[in-house]
């Protein structure tokens, strides 16, 4: 195929993917990641809890890129999300493209690990609470793309190309980028001795999960009850408290990738299998890291740094696998094998991901009044409220029914005191955060049973001037603006 149409046919399987897996530019982790941009376009926003996400903005370059994109465009903030967004899909499916290419001889195989990968990107990553890519931009998704490419590179030898993507998920993701760093670094070490250490020998084993725990050799910071609280709301950093059925995809790609190993070996195609070989023991590798690090009570603090997520770049090359054999073996030039595969899955995906925002629009397109009350009252807050004024809401917000997990700091534009969802993760990260956080948090709780009295203390102590509660309210309290679900109130 020319360039031009592989460009064409990448940017209309991008766009497609909106309509499958939804975008929603102000859900889940964008209340960490796009307050640390607003405040950078205006910095007289978040007077009040600007911590709980200058944390992550001062340790990547993401806010700046994004902020500076703005800057130079001149283009409406949404807009510019919405393209920088579709922009890490692209560049995504384009180095999925190029890596199948290197481990498929046939145009049909990369066409499928496109469209499999394309058709999966909202697909749960194990028990790492990842999904392949997120419904809105955020640094991960820049990483992803910038993971996959370094992975290609590195099976090609450009080994300054390979660096030069992983410096640039470095600047964008502090955690990420290690995860394509160490697979990339066995890589290079298996490509030079595989033909001594195949199979893998004690050195190798050895070595190999030294490099996987080093970068996790950090010193250890004391455990305190309050950071003990934030720590028990994000079970996904422990093995111990995964499912079975995450467990089983934790272990399960180890005997995948053996089984693709072996059809490539059968084929020829050496370079699926290195991958193959390699990501066996970057598996092993990143298991005894969580075992390491998780089980041990006084390490408590260290699985902040979440080994399991190595698991990220795995499913990515995973999928890129299956769907290249898919084409090979089974779709070949079949229209009708192509349509029964992936119009059912394409399906499935939809209605999975309207489950987990069944009041907001499956595309939340930039300039148009969103569906969900709770956003609608958010962005009442944004354009009437002055920009100092501080909030007090439910700890719980993001986890009442059809409130979306929609973030209220980054859509709103306005200072609240802290939350259970979301800051809480940033805790889990920054320990020394945790007694300011916990402090808030208990301040608040529990909500529904806050009187006015309540309200003025948060104002006396916090200064939180403003609430958002939920109908019918709280009596004494005067409020400019309610609707089907909330109410948004002055404190007296």
């Amino acid at each position: 195929m020319r360039k031009s149409n592989i460009a064409f046919l990448l940017l209309f399987i991008s766009a497609a993917t909106l309509f499958v897996h939804g975008y929603h530019p102000y859900v889940e982790d964008g209340e960490i990641y796009l307050p640390g941009v607003e405040r950078l376009l205006n910095p007289a926003l978040f007077p009040v809890g600007r911590e709980f996400f200058q944390s992550h903005a001062s340790m990547t370059l993401f806010p700046n890129l994004i902020a500076i994109f703005i800057r130079v465009t001149h283009l409406p903030f949404e807009v510019g999300l919405l393209l920088w967004h579709l922009a890490s899909i692209f560049l995504l499916l384009l180095g999925v493209w190029r890596l199948s290419g290197l481990c498929f001889p046939s145009t049909r195989a990369r066409l499928a690990s496109v469209a499999l990968v394309a058709g999966l990107l909202s697909l749960p990553v194990a028990g790492t609470a990842l999904y392949i890519m997120d419904q809105y931009l955020n640094p991960r998704n820049l990483a992803a793309f910038a993971a996959i490419f370094a992975v290609a590179s590195t099976l090609e030898s450009k080994y300054v190309h390979a660096l030069l993507w992983i410096v640039f998920a470095a600047s964008v993701h502090p955690l990420m980028w290690i995860y394509a760093f160490s697979f990339c670094a066995l890589l290079v070490f298996m490509k030079r001795y595989e033909s001594r250490f195949w199979p893998i020998s004690s050195k190798v084993a050895s070595e190999g999960v030294a490099a996987g725990v080093l970068p996790f050799a950090i010193p250890l910071t004391q455990s305190s009850p309050a950071y003990h609280e934030a720590a028990k709301l994000h079970a996904y950093h422990y093995i111990q408290h995964w499912t079975w059925y995450e467990l089983l995809g934790l272990v399960a790609p180890i005997g995948l990738f053996y089984w693709f190993g072996k059809i490539a070996r059968a084929k020829g195609w050496t370079n699926l299998l290195r991958l193959c070989r390699a990501f066996i023991i970057y598996d092993v590798i990143y298991i005894v890291a969580a075992l390491v690090v998780d089980l041990p009570e006084r390490f408590e603090s260290l699985a902040r740094l979440q080994p399991l997520r190595s698991l990220h770049l795995l499913y990515m090359v995973m999928f890129v696998i299956i769907g290249g054999l898919l084409g090979e073996f089974v779709l070949k030039n079949r229209v009708w094998r192509w349509l029964a595969l992936f119009v059912p899955l394409s399906l499935g995906m939809y209605f999975a991901q309207r489950s987990l925002f069944p009041r907001s629009a499956t595309v939340e397109w930039p300039g148009r009044a969103p569906r969900n009350p709770w956003a609608q009252a958010f962005l009442w807050v944004r354009y009437n409220t002055p920009i100092d004024a501080v909030f007090a809401m439910d700890p719980d917000y993001m986890h009442i029914e059809g409130e979306d997990e929609i973030g209220f700091r980054c859509l709103a534009q306005r200072s609240r005191l802290a939350d259970a969802v979301k800051d809480n993760g940033v805790v889990s990260m920054f320990p020394l955060l945790a007694e300011h956080w916990f402090a808030e948090v208990k301040a608040q709780s529990p909500w529904d049973k806050l009187g006015i009295s309540d309200f003025m203390r948060l104002k006396q102590e916090y200064g939180a001037n403003w609430v958002i509660v939920q109908q019918p309210g709280v009596a004494g309290l005067e409020c400019p603006y309610q609707n089907s679900a909330v109410r948004v109130c002055q404190v007296p």
